[in-house]
């Protein structure tokens, strides 16, 4: 009896020993009867004429609560349309004491607009539709809406889809209804300008039936209020519904067409307090007695199959009213079936699911943006957001329950109450909840994964050749599972449990979190640690924020103790003419082989882009290594089962002696008293100055030639070492150094060297580099780029993003016209981000090629397409490529074309790969730069084009001499273009290709190429000349040894 004070509501309280009865002051009428247990009074549940809550009589008075429960009842319908329907029942209720709190929640709305519409005078003259998009798929699969509402009787039908392109045959099964039903014939239909709606296929039919297309202004959802104001309505009346008895999300549909069936025999005030069912059909007739939607409810058993001692009833949740059928629609978790029967026993004031505590769960029941459109996952307002966060108790039909009379008793009850399952992010694990059923876990089961990967010892272990694929369409087929006895538990003692045949299903939690396509289960314990590492420590973004921790700081300390001991600068006044160069710091951190954190490094870096030439910088290039090369090493690696290991020049800019004038601003955070007014003169080459790594790179050749090493002319960051037949081989990148080869005593002498010369940390075997992940095993290695992935998801707020199949749409169709202007440096700062990621993921080339030729313009259809490729990276962010112990170094090409294939200017799209020991080195997709007449043509182009990348890395390994002089196969799945090569054939279609014709025939001559032919469906480049469907995608994926260590097994 907390909160009722029994001299205000005139009744009678008499406080026993053990037993609490009640009476109304007035008539010593008996209310109640309260036990006591553990110093609280507990309402006993007593039979009754009427359904209503003795607890709530007490509160508000027996006329006010038989009103709340038929308001209930009738969808919460208004307290002002009751007036009017059940004038008996209201009679004589004070209706300030009328209150409900879920109308509150359901219902609570601002000002809507001013009605300026027109009616229509007949029925079906004009008819408002509109779509409404779920972000919780249903129990039956469904995610959208569609409503038809008649503009006369305001009579409403709604159609549950699973894909907003059933709209055109919903609006079909509409037309013949209402033609064969009244009669008439639909005239005119209002809606807005969604793709749905404003098709061909949709246009032509309404054309050839005579019907007028009425669509709203963009962005005017007024214009098409009727529909937007009635799907409200619904909307408000399903969450009632739904909120009054704790029904779970799943469960939306059902709600909607219970609210829409209680809403067509509601009376409205735009016609006249009327229901829709009496303006359109003359009678208001309910086929059966209303009910409380989502109550508990008891059904007939009839099958068969029941026996002479089995129960005669079901327990269930009643769920609304049939179409076409007189009985009531009761779906059971535990059969996971749905029922119509008149043989129900109804508990209104039992929610199925328990009470509710927290009603912020079905705030998801909102759009994904405001016109029901499907939009951004977080596009939820402050008020939204602050709503989700506050937690209310609702009460308008309290449960009663009787005391239990033992401690088992009151265990039983404990015991009994439902379940919810929920996934966690970022961990695949199944926890524990009240609230909901444990009937209702469903379990999709995963695809196996592209390998099975040793838990001990290597770090990946063996690799099937098949790939899953991701699609957009999620499964909505459920999968019922078993009761876990662990479930049983009391919350405080229930423990995680890991499922292992699957994931649930995404209404259990974020339909595309990340967690779905990211796991580390199968990775060794030591590699898991060093993944982990990578995305552990967070980077400070500037110097003020930086100095606030004190590792941070040191780490600057540090850095300023290295300068100043290397003598980079001195302290001077800036000379009268000459300007000073801004700096600034860079943080980052390093790990040691095993991945744990071993310093954290703060960088001094100066602006060089404000430099002048001719006065601060001459001669700028300097050589790094390119990434072709790098994979040709680790391909070597791999089939000669080579170490690699990885050394970090620590300031390595520093070492460049600096012979122009330059002056810098003080480092900023280190201004004192004595730096005031000076700048820093510098001596020394410095991070961010144009010239440094030119002065570096001269600095660290001459030291490595001094050691024996000859400088490589295939790639002149790459010097070499023979001895005894036996070969060392360092690639450098800036100050990222690569050490390989057969020689381990040169190796460590090679190590010991560069020590003396700079000061140089061994971050033992390669691991990171250059923001590429390696995993080796004896079977292999693998490189990708995942950390960067998440990384660029995160930093574009695609990381709940729904993932795409394939990296581009087969079909695409851009164009410099392609929608209309955006953000230029925006769209360039991510094409240039992917740009990058195509080291290691040839599956986006093409389409990252694609649109990169927008850079100059980019406009709306350009930045969908970037988009699209995010999603497809969403779908797979750890895949990469695959470098496996083959045992030979043959080199084999592919070359492709896609002829016109350019909407601009009709230019062809030229692509090729290379493959080193059977693994995939070197690849490109990249449109022609002349117009080809002919697929021959465009195909013999691409040819050249990749011929020229194979000589290149035949000679870097024959300089190398890893590989005897032998013959490289070239392969092409053009008949004509090899013909040309082959054949001295010259007309007027390959005569303006002479040069590229002597070129490769030249080296056919010469016995160095081989041309063969192959099939389209087997060509390897295939996926770099044009947009792929799903399948065809993921086979070129196998076929360039793509696969992803990560993907959840």
């Amino acid at each position: 009896m907390r909160g009722i004070k029994a001299k205000e509501t005139s009744h009678l309280v008499i406080l026993l020993t053990l037993l609490m009865p009640m009476k109304e002051r007035r008539t010593g009428r008996r209310l109640g009867t309260a036990t006591r247990h553990n110093g609280l009074w507990y309402m006993d549940r007593e039979d009754t004429n009427t359904a209503t809550s003795t607890v709530l009589a007490v509160m508000i008075g027996e006329k006010e609560a038989t009103v709340i429960l038929l308001h209930c009842r009738m969808g919460h319908m208004s307290f002002d349309k009751m007036s009017k329907v059940y004038p008996d029942v209201m009679c004589g209720v004070d209706k300030s004491k009328l209150l409900c709190d879920a109308c509150e929640f359901g219902k609570h709305t601002r000002k809507s607009y001013v009605n300026r519409g027109i009616r229509s005078i007949s029925p079906f003259v004009l008819v408002h539709s509109d779509v409404w998009t779920c972000p919780v798929i249903s129990v039956s699969g469904m995610k959208y809406f569609v409503t038809f509402i008649d503009c006369y009787s305001r009579m409403t039908w709604v159609y549950l889809m699973r894909h907003k392109d059933e709209v055109f045959k919903c609006f079909l099964d509409f037309y013949a209804y209402v033609k064969n039903q009244f009669n008439t014939q639909v005239q005119m239909i209002r809606t807005d300008n969604g793709t749905e709606y404003v098709n061909k296929e949709f246009g032509a039919f309404l054309s050839a039936q005579g019907i007028l297309h009425q669509t709203s202004c963009p962005d005017t959802p007024p214009q098409n209020g009727v529909a937007e104001r009635k799907n409200r309505h619904i909307l408000e009346v399903a969450r009632s519904l739904m909120y009054t008895m704790n029904v779970p999300k799943f469960l939306w549909s059902e709600a909607v067409m219970t609210a829409t069936y209680l809403i067509n025999r509601m009376p409205s005030r735009v016609i006249g307090m009327k229901s829709p069912c009496e303006m359109l059909l003359g009678e208001n007739k309910l086929v059966v007695p209303p009910k409380v939607f989502g109550c508990t409810c008891f059904v007939r058993d009839h099958r068969p199959s029941v026996g002479k001692l089995d129960p005669r009833a079901m327990k269930c949740i009643f769920i609304g009213y049939p179409s076409g059928q007189k009985g009531y629609k009761c779906w059971s978790p535990s059969e996971r079936r749905t029922f119509v029967s008149m043989d129900v026993t109804f508990r209104e004031s039992e929610p199925y699911y328990g009470e509710r505590t927290d009603l912020s769960s079905l705030f998801d029941l909102e759009p994904p943006n405001g016109d029901g459109r499907e939009g951004g996952h977080e596009s939820s307002s402050e008020e939204g957001e602050e709503a989700r966060r506050s937690k209310v108790v609702i009460g308008s039909i309290p449960c009663l329950v009787n005391e239990p009379t033992s401690e088992q008793a009151w265990r039983r009850v404990n015991e009994e109450k439902n379940l919810q399952v929920y996934t966690r992010r970022n961990q695949r694990k199944v926890l524990v909840e009240q609230q909901q059923p444990v009937e209702h876990v469903e379990l999709q089961h995963l695809e196996q994964q592209v390998q099975s990967v040793e838990q001990e010892g290597p770090e990946i272990g063996d690799i099937v050749n098949s790939t899953p694929s991701t699609t957009d369409t999620p499964c909505n087929t459920p999968t019922p599972s078993g009761k876990d006895s662990s479930l049983e538990l009391p919350i405080a003692l229930r423990k995680p449990t890991r499922i292992k045949a699957g994931k649930p299903p995404s209404r259990y939690g974020f339909e595309h979190d990340i967690s779905n396509y990211v796991s580390y289960e199968s990775l060794s314990p030591a590699y898991r640690a060093f993944v982990s590492s990578l995305q552990s420590v967070e980077i400070p973004k500037d110097w003020k924020t930086a100095k606030q921790d004190p590792k941070w700081h040191d780490a600057m300390i540090e850095e300023l103790n290295a300068l100043e001991k290397n003598r980079t600068w001195e302290l001077v006044h800036l000379p009268e003419g000459k300007k000073a160069v801004s700096c600034k710091w860079i943080y980052t951190v390093k790990q040691n082989p095993e991945g744990k954190i071993e310093r954290y490094k703060a960088r001094l870096v100066a602006r060089g882009y404000s430099q002048t030439y001719g006065i601060d910088y001459d001669e700028t290039f300097a050589p790094v290594a390119k990434m072709s090369t790098v994979r040709i090493l680790i391909s070597c690696a791999t089939n000669f089962g080579w170490p690699l290991h990885q050394l970090d020049v620590k300031n390595a800019f520093l070492h460049g002696d600096l012979h122009e004038e330059v002056y810098m601003e003080i480092p900023p955070g280190f201004s004192t008293p004595r730096t005031a007014g000076k700048v820093c003169r510098l001596r020394k080459s410095l991070y961010g100055l144009k010239q440094s790594p030119r002065a570096w790179f001269d600095r660290f050749r001459h030291a490595v030639c001094h050691m024996g090493y000859k400088q490589c002319n295939g790639d002149h960051t790459v010097f070499y070492r023979h001895a005894e037949r036996r070969i060392t081989i360092l690639a450098v990148y800036v100050d990222d150094i690569i050490i390989t080869g057969d020689d381990d005593i040169e190796i460590l002498r090679l190590k010991k060297n560069l020590s003396k010369e700079f000061e140089v940390k061994d971050l033992g075997h390669l691991r990171y580099f250059l923001g590429i992940e390696i995993a080796r095993s004896p079977k292999g290695i693998v490189l990708s780029q995942r950390k960067y992935v998440l990384d660029l998801l995160s930093d574009t707020g695609m990381l709940g993003c729904r993932a795409a199949s394939t990296p581009i749409d087969q079909n695409h169709k851009l164009s410099a016209q392609s929608g209309e202007p955006v953000d230029r440096e925006n769209y360039q700062r991510l094409v240039g981000r992917l740009l990058y990621l195509c080291h290691t993921r040839p599956d986006i080339s093409y389409a990252v090629s694609v649109v990169s030729r927008y850079m100059h313009d980019p406009r709306s259809g350009h930045l969908d397409a970037v988009h699209h490729i995010l999603r497809y990276l969403k779908g797979s962010p750890g895949k990469g490529l695959w470098f496996k112990k083959n045992g030979h170094l043959n080199v084999d090409g592919y070359s492709d074309a896609d002829w016109a294939s350019c909407l601009d200017d009709k230019r062809s799209t030229s692509g090729y790969c290379v493959f080193v020991g059977g693994n995939l080195v070197s690849w490109r997709s990249k449109k022609q730069s002349v117009v080809s007449r002919s697929t021959a043509e465009a195909e013999y182009r691409a040819m050249s084009l990749g011929l020229s990348e194979m000589l290149w890395v035949r000679n870097l390994l024959t300089e190398l001499k890893v590989m005897r002089r032998g013959l490289v196969k070239v392969w092409c799945d053009n008949k004509s273009a090899i013909n040309i090569a082959n054949n001295p054939v010259q007309h007027d279609r390959t005569k303006h290709v002479e040069i590229d014709r002597f070129f490769i025939k030249e080296k056919l001559d010469e016995g160095i190429i081989e041309l063969n032919y192959v099939s389209s469906g087997n060509q390897v480049a295939d996926s770099l000349t044009k947009g792929l469907g799903v399948k065809e995608c993921n086979l070129a994926c196998n076929k360039m040894g793509m696969i992803d260590i990560y993907h959840p097994s």
